[in-house]
């Protein structure tokens, strides 16, 4: 049960950052609750492997290529899925920093 409200509330958060982010396009609630099961799955499976990859990137700087790895992730959900898209790398960018920073306040307010 508690799986379904997280993936709930990260669905509720991709449909608010792409309501507030001009160029990101998001056909329906559905599509975001996909859109946040896919972005989990890459998060706990590949996520892990690429930053152990990109572990000296991010020291260098200091963790802020996590940024860069997110947008990439959400570039590759935004290819696989129909109804979901975004319009270039910069706005993959803006998009993960508004999703993570919705999906933190949904996060606390569902405690």
């Amino acid at each position: 049960m508690k799986f379904i409200v997280k993936i709930l509330i990260n669905a509720l958060a991709v449909a608010i950052a792409a309501y507030v982010i001009p160029n990101v396009v998001l056909d329906s609630f559905f599509t975001a609750v996909i859109v946040a099961v896919a972005l989990g799955v890459i998060n706990t499976f590949i996520k892990p492997i690429v930053n152990i990859f990109a572990l000296p990137i991010n020291l260098l700087t200091l963790g802020l290529f996590s940024i860069v790895i997110n947008a990439a992730f959400i570039l590759l959900v935004s290819r696989f899925i129909d109804g979901f898209e975004v319009g270039g790398f910069v706005t993959a960018i803006i998009f993960s920093l508004v999703l993570s920073l919705i999906s933190s306040i949904l996060g606390i307010l569902g405690k």
